[in-house]
């Protein structure tokens, strides 16, 4: 097991660390506390249960250099969240929890995690990362993966990857995952190239709640865009997740937004599967949303240094991010294991659209925005005028996060 060589077995960190009391955890339970007591020094660690395999060597190599055990708890991911919210105010749980970054407006609501110190290490994460690692300014999360949607190209079919979104619908067939109540997270991508975000940013790079972006010039005309391809048949409300797959697969479709998850029925398939970057109906980029996976530590936590320790300096390695990689073929979020896993010519497909990728808010205001938002995308998209119903769109929005 390599180690961050940033001090992991530095005296000084050892030190640290046995002065803070760091009292064993619970056993491994569903429960957990990481309220101390006696047995010697521990951290719990809630993970997706897939990946606790992935994790043990990292475990195993941080108690022989500090002595602090580490015990993963394979958890289903279904109840993490909710489970780790519940227990952490009342002194029961773990010290650190493996998620998404997109519960941190919920988890730093409800005062449940605490800030991370990344040090000099912050510089060694995808920017889209650390950006979504990050809540009002202050890093919370060790980021590990990094998630986006590319288009899928039957290379067979069509050799070249076109150069922009009338160049595509030219050449073949595109299909996306949409269904009778919109995807809005299919079409983020276009909505950007229009130059309408949902929020925008502060001066820290966060998302502004009060800063709401669909009501701009830019979301209108995506608006207009919805309709002319609604009108077309380019995007179907009747295409589901799994009739664009199906479709995909059998060669009626050449093209297909989706993400790295269906890249294995591709090419079980045996479809020539190439990466290409989501084409823009505008002269500017569309960027698609990116959802990272990391670590939280919890705010209940006795065993906050160790914590920090083990998340920086050994989840935070080149070595314990590829073994993650490899167990859930997601991109590493630390650069130097984004590249090497990127020696895969699909990974660096995913890689290389996800350099254009941002964050998808956190924020608790975004609730309001999914609960309205693929409604009114499906609706245009089916013929309702584009102008009023994107309007009620901003105004159902703009009332619900007042």
């Amino acid at each position: 097991m390599k180690v961050n060589k940033r001090g992991i077995v530095a005296a000084g960190v050892i030190a640290i660390v046995s002065t803070l009391s760091l009292a064993g955890c619970s056993t491994p339970s569903e429960g957990g506390d990481s309220s101390g007591g006696e047995g010697g020094s521990a951290l719990t660690v809630w993970v997706d249960a897939e990946r606790v395999d992935a994790l043990q060597g990292a475990a195993d190599s941080y108690e022989e250099k500090t002595g602090v055990k580490v015990e993963l708890v394979g958890k289903s991911v279904d109840d993490m969240k909710d489970d780790f919210i519940q227990q952490v105010p009342t002194g029961k749980g773990p010290d650190v929890v493996m998620g998404a970054h997109d519960w941190l407006g919920e988890l730093s609501t409800n005062g449940v995690v605490a800030p991370l110190e990344l040090g000099d290490s912050s510089a060694d994460y995808l920017p889209v990362a650390l950006q979504a690692a990050t809540y009002d300014g202050t890093v919370y999360m060790l980021p590990y993966a990094v998630e986006n949607i590319a288009v899928l190209r039957n290379a067979d079919l069509v050799p070249e990857a076109p150069t922009g979104f009338d160049d595509m619908v030219s050449k073949g067939a595109f299909v996306v995952e949409q269904g009778a109540e919109g995807n809005p997270y299919h079409l983020y991508p276009f909505q950007t190239a229009f130059g309408a975000p949902v929020f925008g940013t502060d001066a820290s790079g966060s998302y502004d709640p009060a800063d709401l972006q669909l009501g701009s010039e830019g979301g209108f005309a995506f608006a207009d865009w919805l309709a002319a391809q609604g009108a077309a048949g380019t995007l179907n409300t009747d295409i589901d997740g799994e009739i664009a797959k199906q479709q995909f697969l059998d060669g009626t479709a050449a093209f297909w937004l989706t993400g790295p998850w269906n890249v294995g029925a591709a090419v079980d398939a045996g479809i020539n599967v190439a990466i290409d970057p989501v084409p823009s109906p505008t002269a500017e980029t569309a960027s698609p949303f990116a959802g990272v996976k990391g670590f939280f530590v919890s705010s209940e936590s006795k065993n906050k240094v160790a914590a920090n320790d083990f998340l920086v300096n050994y989840i935070g390695t080149e070595e314990v991010q590829l073994d993650l990689f490899e167990a859930g073929n997601v991109l590493p979020a630390l650069t130097a294991a984004a590249d090497s896993a990127a020696s895969d010519a699909i990974i660096a497909g995913f890689q290389a659209v996800g350099a254009d990728a941002v964050p998808m808010p956190a924020i608790p205001a975004m609730g309001s925005v999914w609960e309205f938002w693929g409604v009114a995308e499906a609706a245009i998209i089916n013929g309702s005028d584009p102008a009023s119903t994107w309007q009620k769109l901003v105004d159902d929005v703009t009332a619900a996060t007042e």
